[in-house]
């Protein structure tokens, strides 16, 4: 039985994915490269270093350490400006997320920089709502690689644990993506799957292996989440 539930930032809790390509193809130009929207999306599950690390990689450019960090701060800078008039959340996240609070413990599991993440939930109220967060800056692999879901497990069942709950096996845990390769990371750390479709198509994140897909979130209840992922 489901007893947590960690969820992606970008592409599930904040409709960002066109905004963060626009700030990369802004800064990207600059040193001479067209990044495209196939490049783009084909890097889904990255975090931010690598992204560029493989852009540069593509264009045959080499890239100083302290050019990625000069990047990553504009692109942050760039993305802050264009979200802090209105954020964008998905329609009935912050529905979703209040319900599951309730019963689940939740958290989230995002290549995102962490300030980025703190910010969004922050800003929006929903930080209380989230017992822990995993991003770009505690993991070595990107997704597709299973260890940011790995450790976001271990964390949020020492939450749980801490709080009076029993310990919990892997199959009590669901993730929730958009991409194929976040719903592969989830699979391969043993995860129940529940993929949107915000970013690509249901056929995409089943074939990654994706339990059931859902083109939103917000018909959900916490009955309806037990009763599908047993």
């Amino acid at each position: 039985m489901i007893k947590a539930i960690l969820l992606d930032f970008n592409g599930v809790i904040i409709d960002d994915e066109p905004l963060q390509m626009q700030a990369y193809q802004e800064i990207l130009k600059d040193d001479g490269i067209d990044l495209t929207e196939e490049e783009y999306y084909s890097s889904m599950g990255m975090d931010d270093k690598t992204f560029i690390e493989t852009s540069y990689r593509r264009a045959e450019k080499e890239i100083s350490a302290e050019r990625i960090r000069e990047i990553n701060d504009v692109k942050t800078a760039k993305w802050r400006g264009i979200i802090d008039e209105e954020i964008p959340l998905f329609g009935g996240v912050e529905n979703f997320v209040k319900k599951m609070d309730k019963e689940f413990a939740l958290g989230i599991v995002s290549m995102a920089r962490r300030e980025e993440i703190e910010y969004v939930l922050e800003k929006t109220g929903m930080r209380a709502s989230f017992s822990v967060i995993v991003s770009a800056e505690d993991i070595t692999n990107c997704k597709p690689n299973h260890e940011c879901y790995h450790k976001a497990f271990n964390l949020i069942d020492a939450w749980r644990t801490g709080a009076g709950s029993n310990p919990i096996v892997h199959g009590d845990c669901l993730e929730i993506e958009d991409s194929p390769q976040g719903v592969t990371a989830g699979k391969k750390a043993g995860l129940k799957t529940l993929g949107v479709t915000n970013t690509v198509s249901a056929d995409e994140l089943r074939k990654a292996g994706a339990d059931w897909v859902t083109k939103n979130l917000d018909d959900w209840m916490p009955d309806s989440i037990r009763r599908v992922f047993v």
